[in-house]
């Protein structure tokens, strides 16, 4: 197959999606906005121009024309089997723009459920990107929900989950190395994989990182990632007096994150809004970690609270703090919470099974058109 992506270069999960196509022998073509990627390894990348336009909506305007054109010219020279774009933003939405079909559009979460509340042009566009394709897929329920309320039909929707490489992702010993470097040692150990933003809160945890230390004085934590709240989080941890129980390591590449996720012993993610259940989720419970998680769209379709994890109220640093402590002072009780979560991930969330499920999609598609 011939596939063309409209997808951000140098995001991880693009690069993922493209890679294993290329890996089946496809020829795959991305067309992205700067900046570009080193870890596109053949991968036909495609960078388009910007205009240089002040007026806010009228940038808007000249710049989905700007990119339209462009992309129309880039198809016409690609000839793509088909198109697939992620997630609806301004290059997926102007692809729809463009009339090529097949048309595949995949939602992520945010530019569903949240972007189209915030922007006048988004609550609009959106919808009307959904409708001009032919397929869209997404990885949760609550995602389909949104799009059936927007009135997307219901039978052009599939869902098909982003998986998790479960030999990548897997309960490996402790890496002494590491410890080491993070002066955790032997320390009780918390982890966050989710970004520094305010729809993750992260905010939480750091608010719950006291009342964990009053019971647990040895504990630490690891918070990985980066975005807008970095600082933020540094100054309040300080405020706090728990900056020096905290390690902020920034992001981590993910063919070594399992080794941070093997070296502690709980996971939280104390995000807002996600769209099916978050990766980082995933990953962690992969790795075989108890997790502790926010109670909120399709998280109880995946944890069973007191059976391979905990639910907890949004921002609510007591709750959070509560089942930490519980699962730091129960050792039995997070390795069989972590091993229940490694076996669903394994049947319900591989990756391999999950791709396989779109490359049939995919031509399928290609088939349907020729007809």
């Amino acid at each position: 197959m011939k596939i063309c992506y409209l997808a951000t270069a140098s995001d991880i999960h693009t690069q993922r999606w493209a890679k294993y196509f290329v890996e089946k022998g496809d020829e795959v073509h991305l067309i992205s906005f700067p900046p570009s990627s080193e870890n596109l390894e053949n991968i036909n990348l495609h960078l388009l121009k910007l205009p240089g336009v002040r007026t806010k909506v009228f940038k808007y305007i000249v710049k989905q024309l700007y990119v339209l054109r462009q992309l129309r010219k880039l198809i016409k020279e690609i000839k793509p089997d088909i198109i697939h774009g992620f997630p609806v933003e301004t290059l997926t939405i102007v692809g729809g723009l463009t009339n090529f079909h097949p048309y595949i559009v995949s939602t992520w979460g945010s530019d569903v459920l949240i972007y189209p509340k915030e922007s006048k042009l988004r609550k609009y566009a959106v919808p009307f990107t959904l409708k001009k394709a032919d397929v869209i897929t997404c990885h949760g329920a609550n995602i389909e929900e949104a799009m059936l309320a927007m009135g997307v039909e219901g039978e052009k929707i599939y869902r098909i989950l982003y998986g998790v490489d479960v030999r990548l992702f897997n309960p490996s010993g402790r890496d002494e190395e590491l410890k080491e470097k993070l002066k955790i040692f032997n320390s009780p150990t918390v982890i966050s994989t989710r970004r520094l933003r305010p729809i993750c809160d992260v905010e939480t945890l750091v608010k719950a990182a006291p009342l964990v230390l009053k019971e647990v004085p040895q504990t630490k934590f690891i918070i990985a990632g980066e975005g807008s709240q970095k600082d933020y989080l540094m100054d309040l941890a300080k405020s706090l007096n728990v900056f020096e129980a905290i390690r902020f390591i920034g992001w981590i590449p993910s063919d070594e994150l399992p080794k941070y996720l093997s070296a502690s012993d709980v996971y939280v993610s104390t995000s807002l809004s996600d769209g099916g259940l978050a990766i980082s989720t995933k990953e962690a419970m992969a790795c075989g970690l108890a997790v502790v998680i926010t109670d909120f769209g399709d998280n109880r379709m995946w944890v069973e609270d007191g059976v391979n994890g905990y639910l907890i109220p949004l921002r609510s640093p007591e709750a959070l703090a509560s089942k930490i402590v519980h699962l730091l002072r129960n050792r039995e009780v997070r390795e069989e919470f972590g091993q229940v979560s490694r076996q669903i991930i394994e049947e319900k969330n591989n990756w391999e099974v999950e791709m396989e499920k779109m490359r049939k999609l995919y031509k399928e598609q290609i088939e349907r058109r020729k007809r």
